[in-house]
């Protein structure tokens, strides 16, 4: 099954709005020509609006890098999907980070999911291992509890609006990654076996799985060559102009339609 390719940059903590315009201003065009493939960024809360407006008509979608599973209430410091409904059209959830740092769960990642779904937009699950669990040989049973977790009440009409992003997390932000082959097996087995298993063969190649972890352009290739791997979920490459739009263009050559 042919699916659209999806490379989405996570900036984190990086960009002040003024900034995040003056970015996407200078991307868009570079990106614009490969209508193959899905193209997103995911700046930070403060300056989700103004990215959106600086991208309304654009071909570049804008995501979210977290949101909370209740649509208000008293949750110091938090915003809700529906709060960021207006600006995007995806939501990053259950990145490592999130995970390690915040002890985000495997029950709040499918709450989040849940209510990102319920707001019309897109989900982008995050999943990944440690170093100790790869090199323990854990991965996949580990990969597949996280898969099934989140997804855990999501219909099949819902997951055709899910995508899942993995993410060994020994690989993020350390130069280190995956060859393509290892991580094409393990999104094979862990991620699309996972979701045949819970949901059957058409929805299961349907869905759109991401590889993340020091992708750049220098190995992008390797990994859109993969069968099972439909695109980035790209940290540092993301905030180079140049790099997120060869990272574009070699998916938009490999994978695009």
């Amino acid at each position: 099954m042919s699916r659209i390719p999806i490379i989405a940059g996570n900036w984190k903590m990086h960009k002040t709005p003024e900034q995040a315009v003056a970015f996407v201003q200078e991307l868009a065009p570079l990106i614009e020509p490969y209508g193959n493939v899905d193209r997103v960024v995911a700046p930070t809360f403060l300056a989700l609006g103004a990215v959106a407006a600086a991208l309304e008509g654009s071909v570049v979608k804008v995501a979210a890098q977290d949101a909370h599973w209740e649509a208000s209430g008293a949750y110091t410091s938090q915003v809700s999907a529906a709060m960021a409904q207006p600006f995007v059209d995806y939501v990053i959830i259950g990145h490592s980070e999130c995970r390690a740092y915040l002890n985000e769960s495997d029950d709040n990642v499918n709450k989040k999911a849940k209510a990102i779904l319920a707001c019309g937009l897109r989900p982008i699950i995050a999943v990944g291992e440690s170093l100790a669990q790869n090199e323990a040989g854990e991965t996949v049973e580990f990969v597949r509890s996280q898969v099934s977790a989140a997804l855990d009440g999501i219909s099949a009409d819902e997951l055709q609006r899910v995508v899942i992003a993995y993410e060994p997390i020994w690989a993020i932000g350390t130069g280190r990654s995956a060859s393509g082959e290892q991580a094409d097996g393990i999104i094979s087995a862990a991620v699309r076996d996972t979701v045949r298993a819970l949901y059957g063969d058409a929805s299961a190649d349907a869905l759109r799985i991401q590889y993340g972890g020091s992708v750049k352009p220098g190995n992008m290739q390797e990994f859109m060559s993969q069968p099972n791997i439909d695109g980035a979920l790209v940290g540092g490459a993301s905030l180079q102009s140049a790099d997120f739009a060869a990272l574009v263009e070699i998916a938009s050559r490999v994978k695009g339609l």
